[in-house]
């Protein structure tokens, strides 16, 4: 299938790992994700049900070669001096922000410009982004996925 961007804002809250959690169990609740053996553009009578679990999900080889081209290819939130892995998602710090982009408190403003934030395939980001008084209103999660 190739590589693919993915993206998605919740609203904030203090605790990013509860966030990148309760994005994950909504993405695969609202099949929000590539699910290749179902994929519309096979025949109907050769497209597999939907996966009823993660784990279901994750054993099928497709999926585990091509992945879903969504936040469920990421499974853990590492801290901000953490080393990212494949499967990992790594917050922005307010000095990575300041640095990168010239401000400390990101704003929806600033999101086409996180391109320039170091990024690779099946890693992802998070940032928190902020109103125009300064106060946090949303976490922006993106990443890329796939071959």
């Amino acid at each position: 299938m190739g590589a693919s961007g993915w993206d998605y804002s919740v609203p904030y809250q203090e605790d990013l790992g509860a966030a990148f959690e309760g994005l994950r169990r909504r993405v695969f609740e609202q099949r929000d994700y590539h699910w290749g053996p179902g994929d519309a553009w096979l025949p109907e009578e050769e497209r597999e049900p939907w996966p009823e679990s993660e784990e279901e999900l994750w054993a099928h080889e497709l999926v585990q070669h091509d992945g879903t081209h969504s936040i469920l290819d990421i499974f853990r939130l590492i801290g901000p001096d953490d080393e990212p892995e494949i499967g990992t998602v790594k917050p922005v710090t307010e000095e990575e922000a300041l640095h990168v982009l010239g401000a400390r408190k990101l704003t929806r403003a600033d999101v086409p410009r996180f391109e320039e934030f170091d990024h690779w395939r099946w890693y992802g980001r998070c940032a928190v982004l902020h109103d125009q008084r300064g106060e946090p209103r949303e976490i922006y999660f993106w990443g890329y996925s796939g071959d």
